[in-house]
């Protein structure tokens, strides 16, 4: 049996696209792994703190010595991490806004990358201290397109900076499923989203 925590990102109810595409995995997943528990997390409705100044000088110092204040602006951190250290499997459900994730999904990255309990420093350079076993699954919606190799591609910030910001705790089992051309008329919309729903099938037979 595993723990799958499943993230969704996107303010959009009914209408995101992220969010149908990662219910339908999860859904999928469980009709297929039924002894498996789902923790889930819905950023877009209900967000994350962002990083201020009290939260900085928690998470830079040592836990004996902090005062109230100073423990109630970690708490969020320390949860947050503790649910991600628990789970076997990720699913996240990411929108792509301006090229990039949406604001809630950065606030909660910045929430669990942090020194001392998902990254260190020593003298080789930083070190990711998440499990490297456990697997990613990231599910984005996409307005356009950004094929390797293409121009377009180097508009492409979302699955870089994911790749790279996860890699550097320590998960670097990710696969991504991109559904793409949202806004590019009608026939691409639906030949995308067809092909979103195949890789999530093969996921929840593969993964």
């Amino acid at each position: 049996m595993a723990n799958i925590l499943h993230i969704d990102s996107s303010p959009r109810g009914d209408r995101s696209i992220s969010r149908q595409l990662s219910y339908e995995f999860i859904t999928s997943w469980k009709d297929t792994h039924p002894g498996d528990t789902v923790t889930y997390r819905d950023l877009g409705r209900n967000p994350v703190p962002h990083v201020d100044e009290p939260w900085i000088a928690a998470a830079f110092s040592s836990p004996e010595s902090h005062t109230p204040e100073l423990k109630s602006a970690i708490e969020v951190s320390n949860s947050l991490i503790d649910e991600l250290l628990a789970a076997d499997r990720l699913v996240f459900g990411v929108p792509m806004y301006n090229l990039n994730i949406p604001s809630t999904f950065k606030a909660y990255i910045d929430q669990i990358v942090r020194v001392g309990r998902t990254f260190t420093v020593d003298a080789n350079g930083y070190k990711g201290l998440v499990d490297s076993s456990k697997k990613v699954l990231v599910i984005t919606s996409r307005g356009g397109t950004y094929p390797p190799g293409t121009p377009y591609a180097a508009y492409d910030y979302q699955e870089p900076y994911l790749r790279a910001i996860l890699g550097f705790i320590g998960l670097i089992d990710v696969t991504f499923i991109h559904a793409e051309n949202l806004n590019t008329g009608d026939d691409a919309r639906e030949k995308s989203l067809a092909e979103a729903k195949d890789a999530i099938a093969q996921a929840v037979a593969n993964w």
